[in-house]
């Protein structure tokens, strides 16, 4: 029997736990988890709407961001606690003592204020919480990145992240402190915009996440600086996944509880797909149904089908579902974690969808929906077609080459480079306040890897890969298009110059044979944001070894920045803790 048949054939749908035990106070993944509406009403609308006549087809959205003047303010604790997500117990870091932590909602031009108070202890640590897919133009000091955008927040201190919800569609938050987000520092971001589709029911975010059952620390001491790679223990949906307690011995409980949705027959449902995972590519599927995507990222795209959505560590994907079952029916929704392109003990994570007048303890026995595992790269990029046309300068200003390597380092150690130089972050001085002070150039401090490009106004990155490992790169800051992606040696070809795809996460494919081949991925991007901006593999454990670079963008224009004065303030309260209590910074320290 193969692994995926003895977990259907020990299921239970009646859990074992509560989902105080398995998820704190977090209602994902149950039926008591609201739809979403489609848009937040709290107040007059002009023309009906937050956003008025904008629209997903004919306005600039990067241009044409509204400003609704609502402010939607939230309150972060972040704490250690012990919940079993899978049945197995585990310590680990909490937003308000919940996992996944909390769902933040905006409508399109609203503005997020949230305060995050840093109450890890046991020990203690520092954090900060990143906005995954947000452009931040008004704010670059708000993209929390510790050492890049601000400096940590301190044990015992509080900061609150003021920034305008200037994209609209599906995303998340994690904290961005070393590979923290793994142990469940991590939720998901909805901004409510323009409808560029109809449906029924919006059953909110779908978060996809490998799983550890070791704490993250711990993880990052034993593989940091080696060849090795983690395994993940088990694959999560919404938080939620039964284990084999035979295979643990740890204080373990079986059939902890699986995630449960509603579906109505008929009706067109919408999917919110995230991969909030540390490492696993991830292909979701939901047998006998398929599923149209409407939006990569934070980008609205031409609908097309499929039977499979694949999605690296990052990126996300809306898609609807035409509600085709019977009133009776039940369903198994899957997402497994590739063998090819991804490290897993067990790969196999399920959900249930039940239909209005299904029982609700009768476990479905549907039959998976068949896909090749035969690479590790999104759906080709001449099929995701923004429904915003917009097309890159026929010649980028500025054009760099990226080689993505893994190297020993001076110590010996094992690490990820980008161009031979590996990151290690210097939480004591961020880039961006010491690029305000006119500090542009870092040639006693290369292990920072900042690529100043001056006032070039367009960057074309050539990503070329030369390990068989795939990688999420994720540019913060921007969406950026994707106009080229292959093995091989680029011949200079851009896919659908007038209209490339967009977004803000892509996967980069390993090269065929491994090693005499490599993979290439080409980006570019409007140079239309001043700041300093990460650009790294998405994969904690990549990035924690140092596969990261900083982007550099119009240092002449971040001097006339006026940066708000907590920042400095939260820099001095951290320099205060630093001085007083070892900071054992043992990776890239992101």
């Amino acid at each position: 029997m193969n692994l995926i048949s003895s977990i259907l054939s020990s299921t239970s749908l009646i859990a074992s736990l509560s989902q105080v035990s398995t998820n704190g106070g977090s209602l994902l993944g149950t039926l008591s988890a609201p739809f979403l509406p489609k848009f937040l009403e709290d107040g007059p609308l002009p023309r009906g709407f937050p956003w008025a006549d904008a629209s997903a087809q004919h306005t600039n959205p990067y241009e044409e961001v509204p400003n609704t003047g609502k402010i939607r303010p939230y309150n972060f604790v972040i704490e250690r606690g012990i919940l079993s997500p899978d049945g197995v117990e585990k310590n680990g870091l909490l937003i308000n003592g919940q996992f996944p932590g909390p769902t933040i909602e905006a409508n399109w031009g609203d503005t997020f204020q949230i305060t995050v108070t840093n109450n890890i202890t046991g020990p203690e640590e520092g954090t900060a919480l990143h906005w995954h897919g947000l452009l931040q133009k008004e704010t670059p000091w708000f993209d929390g990145i510790p050492s890049v955008s601000q400096c940590p927040i301190a044990p015992g201190s509080s900061f609150t992240y003021t920034f305008r919800a200037d994209s609209y569609g599906t995303s998340w938050y994690h904290s961005h402190y070393s590979a923290q987000y793994a142990d469940g520092l991590l939720g998901a971001m909805i901004i409510h915009g323009p409808a560029h589709a109809h449906y029924d029911y919006d059953l909110g975010p779908i978060m996809l996440s490998d799983h550890n059952h070791e704490e993250y620390f711990k993880i990052v001491q034993r593989f940091t600086g080696s060849k090795l790679v983690p395994n993940s223990t088990n694959n999560l949906i919404n938080g939620k996944m039964n284990y084999d307690c035979s295979l643990t011995n740890l204080t373990c409980t079986p059939n902890a509880g699986l995630s449960k949705f509603k579906f109505e027959s008929g009706k067109l449902h919408r999917l919110r797909l995230i991969n909030s995972g540390a490492e696993g590519l991830q292909r979701f599927t939901i047998d006998n149904h398929t599923m149209t995507v409407i939006a990569n990222d934070f980008v609205p795209i031409e609908p097309y089908e499929t039977n499979v959505i694949t999605l690296g560590v990052g990126q996300r994907s809306d898609v609807l579902i035409r509600g085709t079952g019977r009133p009776t029916d039940s369903f198994w929704m899957r997402t497994d974690i590739s063998d090819r392109c991804s490290h897993s003990n067990q790969p196999h994570a399920l959900a249930v969808i039940h239909y209005e007048k299904a029982h609700a303890s009768a476990v479905p026995t549907s039959q998976a929906t068949y896909f090749t595992d035969t690479n590790c790269s999104n759906d080709p990029i001449s099929v995701t077609k923004p429904l915003f046309a917009m097309a890159p300068p026929p010649e980028p200003a500025f054009t760099q080459t990226i080689d993505i390597d893994f190297q020993a380092n001076a110590t010996g150690a094992e690490v990820w480079v980008m161009n031979n130089q590996s990151f290690r972050a210097n939480y004591d001085h961020p880039l961006l306040l010491l690029a305000k002070l006119g500090n542009t150039s870092y040639p006693d401090d290369p292990q920072w890897n900042v690529y100043n490009f001056g006032k070039n106004t367009s960057i074309r990155l050539i990503l070329r890969g030369l390990t068989p490992l795939a990688h999420p790169m994720h540019l913060h800051g921007h969406n950026f298009w994707v106009v080229a992606e292959g093995v091989g040696q680029w011949d200079g070809v851009v896919t659908r110059p007038e209209n490339p795809q967009r977004r803000d996460t892509q996967l980069m494919d390993f090269g065929y044979p491994y090693p005499a081949g490599m993979s290439y991925t080409v980006i570019e991007f409007m140079a239309d944001n001043p700041g300093v901006w990460p650009f790294h593999c998405h994969v904690a454990w990549h990035v924690s070894d140092g596969l990261y670079m900083n982007v550099m963008e119009r240092p002449d224009l971040i001097k006339q920045r006026q940066i708000p004065s907590i920042m400095a303030q939260t820099c001095r309260d951290w320099w205060d803790y630093s001085a007083h209590n070892i900071v054992n910074e043992i990776d890239s320290g992101l």
